[in-house]
């Protein structure tokens, strides 16, 4: 039973000195109930919309998932790339993404405005808005193709206003305590998909 994690570092767990990103995480929460669970981990560090596009969804068309997360965005905010870009390249991945006939969960973007490393680097209000139109693409996707969302959003802003320990050193990634969070919340919602009835 495989499931195939595309994404950023988060993805990775950069950040996380040990357990891995959310991907390792939730494979290790949903082991009990289901032992053959094996991860594909395409996650790379620093991507965008665009090299999953190029990079990790040719390797995922090879593969015969059971489960697929999809977390990215944030790069493309940082970058100040055209939201419209974003939402193009998302629509475009999740078309591609349900041929392969497997759950698709797809997270939205965490109010990284709230993170110490940006901490008077950027007006917080102003990455406050790209991240939020950003997320109304994640959203709209979502509908659209009857996906399960994540909502990240919501979940940074109840875990790291006053917890600094949910991020790492670097001020900006998760830290162990924060994926960990992070894969808790996604476990009521992707483990249901993993039932035999939840097939596509």
């Amino acid at each position: 039973m495989l499931y195939l994690a595309l994404g950023d570092s988060t993805g990775l767990g950069v950040g996380a000195r040990e357990g891995g990103g959310y991907p390792d995480r939730l494979v290790r929460l949903l082991r009990p109930a289901h032992p053959a669970l094996r991860l594909q981990n395409l996650c790379r560090s620093g991507a965008i919309t665009a090299d999953v596009l190029s990079d990790q969804l040719p390797a995922a068309m090879g593969a015969r998932p059971r489960l697929i997360t999809l977390g990215i965005g944030i790069n493309d905010v940082g970058l100040q790339l055209p939201d419209d870009a974003f939402a193009l390249n998302l629509e475009e991945l999740v078309v591609r993404l349900r041929r392969l006939a497997a759950p698709i969960v797809i997270a939205n973007i965490p109010d990284l405005s709230l993170a110490p490393a940006l901490a008077g680097a950027v007006p917080r209000a102003l990455y406050e808005k790209r991240i939020e139109m950003f997320n109304l693409h994640v959203t709209a996707t979502a509908a659209r193709h009857a996906l399960a969302l994540i909502d990240l959003h919501a979940l940074s802003r109840e875990m790291f206003p006053g917890r600094a320990g949910m991020f790492s050193a670097d001020g900006f990634h998760p830290s162990d305590a924060g994926y960990q969070t992070w894969a808790e919340r996604m476990l009521p919602v992707v483990e249901p998909l993993l039932r035999p009835e939840a097939r596509p």
